[in-house]
């Protein structure tokens, strides 16, 4: 089963392309999906959450309020340090159990490690191969704003606190830009997806029937 990471800055389109890469019928594994799990209420990771920023994250059903914690990790770089350091080695610690059931299965030939912050991470030598989604910073801009419902110049401030899109660029092996329409971004997705076809048999020597293995 090939590795494969796809990353890239906020509001590049991640999860479109994540979601066509399942359409094409590769296991795609969210970071986000399992940090949630992470951070149930009475999980180890929700009480050190707790423990660090308090009970005024908290929703009335104990759950971390993902909006208000994301406002207080924007502001101080320590506090996001800290919540990247306590939830990185877990989401990837689950991601490893999952690669392992499914090579046992021998049901999928691509995995893709949806997340954002794969190469900050240094998580990179992991994988096979490297997916940075990018778009203008224009277009990141508007979608952040239209997303968050946040104003311009806090979509400004979420984007320059991560890395920027070019150097993420210079990390890939294949990049998709999702600057344009929906119909583009399938485009450069199967086009990238064909490519991920080839690097699966250069691998393992053999292709078999789209989307799946035997």
């Amino acid at each position: 089963m090939l590795l494969v990471a796809l990353t890239g800055s906020i509001a590049t389109g991640k999860t479109v392309v994540a979601a066509i890469f399942k359409e094409l019928g590769c296991y795609v594994s969210s970071s986000d999906t399992i940090a949630h799990e992470l951070i149930l209420p009475h999980n180890p990771a929700w009480k050190k959450i707790i423990s660090r920023f308090g009970n005024k994250i908290l929703n009335k059903d104990q759950t971390i309020n993902r909006k208000k914690l994301g406002k207080l990790i924007f502001l101080n770089n320590k506090d996001r340090q800290f919540l990247n350091s306590l939830l990185h080695p877990l989401v990837m610690e689950r991601k490893k159990i999952i690669i392992q059931s499914l090579k046992k299965e021998k049901k999928y030939r691509i995995f893709i490690s949806e997340a954002a912050l794969t190469i900050e991470a240094g998580l990179t030598d992991f994988f096979d191969k490297i997916i940075v989604t990018y778009c203008r910073s224009t277009t990141q801009i508007q979608r952040l704003q239209k997303r968050d419902d946040i104003s311009r110049k806090e979509a400004l401030s979420k984007i320059s606190s991560q890395m920027p899109q070019k150097e993420k660029i210079k990390v890939a092996d294949y990049i998709i830009n999702t600057s344009g329409n929906l119909r583009k971004t399938i485009e450069e997705t199967e086009q990238v997806y064909r490519y991920l076809l080839q690097d699966f048999q250069l691998h393992y020597g053999k292709l078999e029937t789209p989307g799946k293995a035997d």
